[in-house]
């Protein structure tokens, strides 16, 4: 299936929003729902194999999002941004399951990209459906079914706190899809009610999963682009407000071109152009 699409996978998939993907011989292999997904790279978008719902691989890669506008908006902010939105075209945010989402960055709580991903394939193999190869991200019921052992993944301290979680959406104490209908602000303040949820979890989720563009996650990497590039430091409240002041409509779009700006422009300058990730 061909999926015309403004959007480059390599940046959009590789840069850490969503962590189901595998680059393989130069194709991205995912696990959407119930569906082992393969995507390739095409010049006008990418051909799509495992699944023929056209609607969901739109609805995940946003394609409601005029990414010519986007980008021009948060181009406006200053030089640095406009080189950062040239030299990266075709990032997009993903919209993710809120229930997936919202238990993989309680996982993601102090850890590397890498720790995030293997601690996430391991649930899905220990609680998941086999789909031949890849697993399903798990169902709450199936987390609490008894099923699998949570100890054989090695999740640490974040054990009791994804239990307390899945057990919480299961009886409905927490309703993931309720808080579509909520704003910004008052989706971030019920997430930040889950044990172990804090500002930055918050923000994160309420981006990659809600579709909400104002919020500017900041961790350790765009503390220090905000303090190198901009002059900006303080604590997460203040870094973070200033980011949504700076960057308009779209801080959201704004906060993935700055937490990858090296590789940008690393991959820039060894390609001799302006090249995306």
């Amino acid at each position: 299936m061909r999926i015309e699409l403004p959007v480059n996978l390599d940046a959009t998939l590789g840069c850490g929003q969503a962590h189901r993907w595998i680059k393989k011989d130069g194709r991205w292999e995912g696990v959407l729902g119930d569906e082992i997904v393969t995507l390739e790279q095409r010049r006008d978008g990418f051909e799509c194999e495992g699944t023929s719902d056209k609607e969901m691989i739109l609805s995940y890669f946003r394609a409601e999002d005029d990414l010519e506008e986007i980008y021009a908006d948060i181009s406006g902010a200053d030089v640095h941004m406009a080189r950062l939105a040239e030299a990266c075209p075709g990032l997009r945010i993903l919209r993710q399951d809120p229930w997936e989402c919202t238990a993989t960055y309680l996982l993601a709580v102090n850890a590397n990209v890498k720790r995030i991903g293997s601690m996430v394939e391991s649930v899905c193999r220990e609680f998941g459906r086999d789909l031949g190869g890849r697993y399903s991200f798990p169902a709450p019921e199936e987390i609490g079914s008894g099923c699998g052992d949570i100890c054989r993944c090695r999740l640490g301290y974040r054990e009791g706190r994804f239990l307390r979680l899945a057990e919480s959406v299961r009886s409905g104490e927490h309703d993931p899809l309720s808080l579509r209908k909520l704003d910004y602000q008052s989706c971030r303040n019920e997430l930040m009610r889950i044990e172990g949820i804090g500002p930055k979890v918050a923000d994160c989720i309420s981006l990659f999963a809600y579709g909400h563009m104002e919020a500017f996650p900041v961790d350790a990497r765009i503390s220090r682009v905000m303090a190198d590039i901009y002059g900006v430091s303080g604590s997460y409240s203040e870094v973070a407000e200033e980011g949504r002041r700076r960057f308009g409509k779209y801080p959201g779009y704004a906060q993935e071109l700055l937490y990858h700006s090296f590789i940008i422009f690393t991959s820039q300058a060894q390609d001799g152009g302006l090249h995306p990730v």
